[in-house]
């Protein structure tokens, strides 16, 4: 797979080791009734179950 970091467009999901999901890119970020929460251009979305600001990352998964 060629390498495009630099030409891609859209949105770029990352799984980082051990730690959240860095999504970048042109996207709208909504909760369970779908109602619009954020339309951020880079995001960490927690995947340890720990945070105390769901479902962003606070780094508990550090702890």
């Amino acid at each position: 797979m060629e390498n495009n970091d630099n030409k891609s467009k859209g949105v770029i999901i990352e799984v980082i080791d051990d730690g959240p999901l860095k999504i970048t890119g042109n996207f709208i970020l909504k909760d369970l009734k779908r109602d619009l929460t954020d339309t951020p251009e880079e995001v960490y979305i927690c995947r340890c179950g720990r945070s105390s600001n769901m479902p962003y990352c606070d780094d508990s998964h550090k702890k």
